[in-house]
C-alpha cells in the first residue's frame, strides 16, 4: 500500500512540475540563463540535446554537433519534459508535431528553418511481404478515391481530434505497434486517435481484419516487429538504410520535416500578461486539466489496477516459486542445490528490465503470449531470487535445538517444520519480505518497455 501510494505522490508532483513548466497562454515564462540563447541552430555547438531513443537524431547530432551533449528519452513527453524544465538546452522533433508542442507549450519556440526531411512508412517483417503489398495496395486506392488527403486535412491541418466513424472488422486480429506522438498518435476521451491511428484503422478495415494497437516506446517497435509481438508499425517511422536492413517498408505515406525547439530566453518574444500565475493557480488548472478534463483520472485508475494486478501475481508466483529453490539450496544433493545457487547469482545480477525484455522478446519470441503474463513471469523470477535467500537465511537463524525439541516432542518432521520454524521464520524474515514487496511494486514501473499501460504508462 506504500509503494501505491507514493506513487500516486510522485503523479501528483510531477503534475505539479508540469503545471508550472506548461505556461497558460497569456502568462510570462521565466526566462532561461543557464546556457545562454540559441538563435539559431548552429548555436547547438556545445549543448544539451534532447532526442527519442531510436529516433534517427542522435546520429545527427553526433555528426553535425560531435561537442555537444545528447540526452537520450524513451518517450517524446519525456523529451518535451526535459526541455522544459531546463535539463536539455534543446530538441529536434518533426514539424507536424512541433505545431502541436508550441500550440500546448507556449514557453517554447522554434529555431530555424527545416534541417532534413524523411519519408515516413508502415513497417513490415521480412518474413511477411504479403501484408506489405496489400498496405501499398490500400494506400494507392486511398489516395486515388481522395480519403488519403481528408485524413491529412484532418489531423495535420485542420487539427481537428476526433476520429471519423469506421465499420469494426470481423476477421483476425491485426496488431499494430504505435508511440504516442503529436498529431501521429494520442490519447483523447479515453481514446486512441490520431493520423497514423486513423490510417491503421483504415488498413484493418480494408483486409476485413480487427485492429490491435500494441502502445509502447519508440525504441521498441523494431524489435517488436522482429519478434513477431506485432504485425505492422504505424509509429511516424523513418525510412532509412539502417532499418532497411531489419525490417520493410511501405511505399512513403508521409514526408516530415524536422526542426529544433527551445525554451524562450529573455531575448525572446514571449506572450505575456501583467500577473505570472500563482502556483496554486497553476496546481488548480493542471489537475483539472490533466486528471478531471476527458474523464482521464479513467486511464489513471486503469493504470493502477494493471500495476496491482501485476504486482500481486508476481508476489504469489515469486514467493512460490522462491520456496521450492530455496528447498533445492538447502539440499544436500548437488544436482538440486548447484542450479539453484546458479539460478539466485543469475537472476540476483541481472537488471530486471533487462530480464524482461528478454522474456518478451526472444524466450516467448515465436509465442502469442500477453505481455502483462510475461511481466508477471519476469518479474516473479526477480522475486524469486531474492525471496529465496531471504527465507534460507531466516530458516538458519532458527537454532538446531527447536527442531530436536519438536522431533523429542513426538512431533513428525514436516509438523515440527510447519508448526514450530515456520512461524518463527516467517517473524523473523517479514520486514525484509515486506521490503521486497515494495521493490517489486516500483520495479514494475518499467512494464511499458513492452506494451503495458501500467499506472507509470498512464
Amino acid at each position: 500500500m506504500r509503494a501505491y501510494l507514493a506513487l500516486i505522490a510522485a503523479s501528483v508532483c510531477l503534475i505539479g512540475i508540469s503545471s508550472y513548466a506548461q505556461v497558460p497562454s497569456g502568462a510570462t515564462q521565466p526566462p532561461a540563463t543557464a546556457t545562454g540563447t540559441i538563435q539559431s541552430v548552429a548555436d547547438l555547438h556545445g549543448k544539451r540535446i534532447a532526442v527519442l531513443t531510436g529516433s534517427v537524431f542522435d546520429g545527427y547530432v553526433a555528426q553535425n554537433f560531435p561537442d555537444s551533449e545528447v540526452l537520450e528519452f524513451p518517450g517524446s513527453g519525456d523529451v518535451i519534459a526535459a526541455v522544459l524544465t531546463d535539463k536539455a538546452d534543446a530538441s529536434i522533433t518533426d514539424e507536424d508535431a512541433l505545431r502541436e508542442i508550441l500550440r500546448v507549450n507556449p514557453s517554447l519556440m522554434g529555431v530555424g528553418e527545416s534541417i532534413f526531411s524523411f519519408p515516413v512508412g508502415a513497417g513490415f517483417r521480412k518474413d511477411n511481404p504479403q501484408l506489405r503489398q496489400s498496405f501499398n495496395t490500400f494506400l494507392k486506392a486511398i489516395k486515388a478515391d481522395g480519403t488519403y488527403q481528408g485524413v491529412v486535412d484532418r489531423w495535420l491541418k485542420d487539427a481537428v481530434v476526433a476520429m471519423p466513424a469506421m465499420p469494426p472488422g470481423q476477421g483476425p486480429t491485426l496488431r499494430i505497434g504505435t508511440a504516442i506522438g503529436l498529431p501521429a498518435a494520442y490519447i483523447r476521451d479515453n481514446e486512441l486517435v490520431g493520423f497514423d491511428i486513423e490510417l491503421g484503422r483504415r488498413f484493418a478495415a480494408s483486409l476485413g481484419r480487427t485492429v490491435e494497437f500494441k502502445v509502447m516506446d519508440f525504441g521498441g517497435l523494431i524489435a517488436a516487429l522482429s519478434s513477431g509481438k506485432i504485425d505492422v508499425i504505424m509509429g511516424s517511422m523513418y525510412i532509412t538504410e539502417e532499418r532497411q536492413q531489419r525490417i520493410d517498408f511501405s511505399e512513403p505515406y508521409h514526408f516530415i520535416g524536422n526542426r529544433v525547439y527551445v525554451r524562450r530566453s529573455a531575448g525572446s518574444t514571449a506572450p505575456s500578461s501583467p500577473d505570472h500565475p500563482s502556483l496554486l493557480a497553476s496546481l488548480t488548472e493542471s489537475f483539472r486539466s490533466n486528471i478531471l478534463a476527458e474523464k482521464r483520472y479513467l486511464l489513471l485508475l486503469d493504470g493502477l489496477r494493471i500495476t496491482v494486478l501485476i504486482s500481486l501475481l508476481s508476489v504469489v508466483f515469486g514467493t512460490v516459486l522462491g520456496g521450492f529453490v530455496c528447498a533445492a539450496r538447502l539440499s544436500r544433493h548437488a544436482l538440486l542445490s548447484t542450479p539453484a545457487r546458479v539460478y539466485i547469482s543469475i537472476l540476483r545480477g541481472t537488471p530486471v528490465l533487462v530480464l524482461l525484455m528478454v522474456i518478451f522478446y526472444i524466450v516467448f519470441a515465436s509465442v502469442s503470449i500477453s505481455p502483462e503474463v510475461v511481466a508477471v513471469i519476469a518479474f516473479g523470477m526477480n522475486f524469486a531470487a531474492y525471496f529465496a535467500e531471504i527465507f534460507r537465511s531466516g530458516l538458519e537463524s532458527i537454532d538446531r535445538g527447536q527442531t530436536e525439541a519438536g522431533l523429542a516432542l513426538g512431533f513428525t518432521p514436516s509438523a515440527t517444520f510447519l508448526r514450530i520454524v515456520l512461524p518463527q521464520t516467517i517473524r523473523r524474515i517479514l520486514p525484509i519480505y515486506q521490503g521486497e514487496v515494495i521493490s517489486l511494486v516500483k520495479m514494475t514501473a518499467v512494464v511499458g518497455y513492452v506494451a503495458v499501460n501500467d499506472l507509470t504508462k498512464a
